[in-house]
């Protein structure tokens, strides 16, 4: 039994378990703690575990674990609370700092208010279209609202890569969907070689996106950043908001602010929000 410091941060609800790999160096299996720390009413509960680690490259580096013990190439929501640790925890004096991540280098500009981290601004790098980038098996340039049929019914699907693949689905009565239902269904989608993250968007007005996210290696999640941007970028491209604009997207953990430039760059601003610390006695057997 080893005694591991964390702390519980969250980015609009999506809440993971962030262990500071400056002050406490990686020497345990990050994919088998994610999956003891992850489970809620068992464990600590979270929707998986982040390492804030340093790096040759960039201020820090960020790895992410899903509650499966997948590890995943990048968390919008993630990548804030990380800028937030290390600038409330002395790891750093900057406002814009950079972040290495398996999807890349991200850089962030952090707002505080008394001295504390509240919001933070992510460039989240370009969306991509092209299917082998994301990956989808699609023989056309593009999935652009493709006609798919999961579980007897049809949906239109459009393929994004935000550093990790999307499906982005723009439908109606969104707030009442089964998304348990039909979640791990869509996450599995032979189309989509290492899976997808699946996310059911519905158009408030043109500056507003109501949107539910099942995330791959986690189910339903109260947020996802990543997810966010691949929706605004899809409502872009398919002609439902204008490239440029600030795009409110409405989750279930709260609201995140997205801009999609013309060349499909995308940046986004969300809250960062710690929780507490605590000690978790890990069971290496």
């Amino acid at each position: 039994m080893r005694k591991i410091p964390f702390t519980k941060m969250h980015g609009a609800g999506n809440d993971y378990i962030y262990i500071d790999c400056f002050a406490f160096p990686l020497s345990f299996d990050p994919e088998d703690l994610a999956r003891k720390m992850s489970p809620r009413h068992f464990s600590v509960g979270g929707d998986g575990v982040v390492l804030i680690l340093p790096s040759e490259k960039a201020d820090a580096k960020m790895r992410m674990f899903n509650l499966d013990g997948s590890e995943g190439k990048m968390c919008g929501n993630a990548i804030r609370c990380v800028a937030k640790y290390l600038s409330d925890h002395g790891l750093t004096q900057k406002d814009v700092i950079t972040v290495e991540t398996l999807s890349g280098i991200k850089t962030l500009r952090l707002f505080k208010e008394q001295g504390k981290v509240v919001r933070v601004s992510v460039e989240m790098g370009q969306a991509v279209f092209a299917p082998k980038d994301i990956p989808v098996l699609f023989e056309g340039t593009e999935m652009v609202e493709a006609p798919v049929s999961v579980l007897g019914k049809q949906y239109a699907i459009t393929a994004v890569s935000m550093g990790n693949p999307h499906a982005v689905i723009f439908t109606e009565g969104v707030k009442d969907m089964d998304l348990a239902a039909i979640g791990p269904t869509f996450e599995t989608l032979s189309i989509f070689p290492e899976r997808v993250n699946t996310e059911f968007a519905e158009m408030i007005d043109d500056k507003t996106i109501l949107m539910r996210v099942w995330e791959r290696g986690s189910g339903e999640t109260y947020a996802c950043g990543t997810g966010a941007s691949a929706t605004v970028a899809a409502a872009v491209k398919t002609g439902r908001v204008k490239a440029g604009d600030e795009i409110t997207v409405r989750l279930l953990g709260g609201d995140l602010s997205i801009r999609v430039g013309a060349d499909y760059a995308v940046t986004m601003t969300g809250p960062a929000t710690e929780v507490y610390q605590g000690e978790y006695w890990y069971d290496e057997n």
